[in-house]
């Protein structure tokens, strides 16, 4: 099978696409092996709404549920094998792309508990223990952004596992999370971990950005505010970049590339348009960049695949250029600081609810099974 033309071209030019979704039923019929065979499709992130929309009403998960129950398994059990026996199984259809990138791609993300987001002990435990119970190099533990969360990550990484930290909204947050990184790495330094061996990226959200900001634009209803609809998600992604560019062309980061640490890459993360006015591969296009990952939802995939027009390579130029919008937003009378709390408790929230109703459909299952 050969690439896709479209999606090749991103990949020449620096950007890993990534899967933004994991079920059996992809597995069992070979969608994603082709995908990877002519997306160009380099990893998969997972999420707590992803498997509720896996495994809620699905058969394939039947016998493993009834099994499980007869072994005396409860429900959250139940659940945490279900969804590591998807990852490790997708982990593996990866294990060659992650060899011949020396750990760089062919990567699978799996989230911590979304209940403990705003717990970093229980956080780093269970990061830890998901690390172990997948048993496979070529994973991502996706931690939150949340304030609990920064020194989650930093202890994750010291102990030498590679994380996805996710729901980033904010430069100021995205400073702290390559804070937290770097951190990180240099306590694995002083433990005599190697370096090249541990990865991560920082997955800051987009469309979620255009959303919550559009929405109080309208609300002002004035001309200059109404003429920034649409500006905001890009903008913010865009100079996310540029202080990524500065984080590691730094001498705190020189040294610990001199042993052989890796940057931390930016992922763009909700990169599906939220406005059907707008276009399909808006936040593909636009955020072309070398190195970075776009993790895409299948229907923006194949919009790419079919239309992706990528527009020049992020660099430091646009994104002081893109300084301007977040300013102009300010000027209008867009509250940035409360946008972005609002979006990350919306995005805890909204994940918590995705695992309670995740854990809610395997306990009717359980039930069935034990009547």
């Amino acid at each position: 099978m050969a690439q896709n033309t479209h999606t090749q071209a991103l990949s020449d030019a620096g950007v890993s696409i990534w899967l933004d979704d994991l079920s059996r039923e992809r597995m069992d019929t070979g969608n994603l092996q082709e995908l990877i065979d002519t997306r160009n499709i380099v990893g998969v992130t997972t999420n707590p709404s992803i498997f509720q929309a896996a495994i809620s009403g699905r058969s394939e998960y039947d016998e493993d549920i009834a099994r499980l129950t007869g072994e005396g398994k409860d429900v959250e059990e139940i659940v945490e094998v279900l969804t590591t026996d998807d990852v490790r199984r997708a982990a593996d259809l990866f294990a060659d792309l992650h060899t011949s990138t020396h750990g760089l791609d062919g990567r699978v993300s799996i989230e911590v508990d979304p209940r403990l987001a705003h717990e970093t002990e229980k956080t780093i435990a269970q990061a830890e223990h998901l690390f172990e119970v997948v048993g496979r190099e070529n994973i991502f533990v996706k931690i939150p952004a949340t304030e609990a969360g920064l020194p989650a990550i930093t202890a994750t990484i010291a102990a030498g596992v590679s994380v996805n930290v996710t729901l980033i909204f904010s430069i100021e947050r995205y400073l702290a999370v390559m804070d937290a990184y770097l951190s990180g790495l240099e306590q694995a330094a002083k433990a005599g971990r190697d370096l090249t061996r541990i990865h991560s990226v920082g997955s800051f959200f987009v469309s979620r950005v255009d959303a919550e900001i559009d929405g109080r634009l309208e609300a002002l209803d004035s001309e200059d505010a109404l003429a920034l609809r649409g500006q905001a998600g890009l903008a913010n992604a865009q100079v996310a970049f540029g202080k990524y560019l500065e984080v590691f062309a730094s001498e705190r980061f020189e040294a610990l590339k001199a042993k052989g640490a890796n940057v931390q890459r930016p992922l763009w993360a909700s990169t599906g348009v939220k406005n059907p006015d707008y276009p399909d591969t808006l936040y593909v296009d636009n955020l072309v960049a070398d190195p970075s990952v776009n993790t895409m939802p299948e229907k923006t995939l194949e919009a790419a695949a079919d239309h992706s027009e990528p527009k020049a390579p992020l660099n430091a130029e646009i994104a002081t250029a893109a300084e301007s919008v977040l300013e102009r937003l300010d000027e209008a009378g867009v509250d940035l600081a409360d946008v972005f709390a609002v979006l990350e408790r919306e995005g805890v929230e909204k994940f918590e609810k995705a695992w309670n109703g995740l854990l809610e459909t395997v306990s009717e299952s359980v039930e069935s099974v034990r009547a």
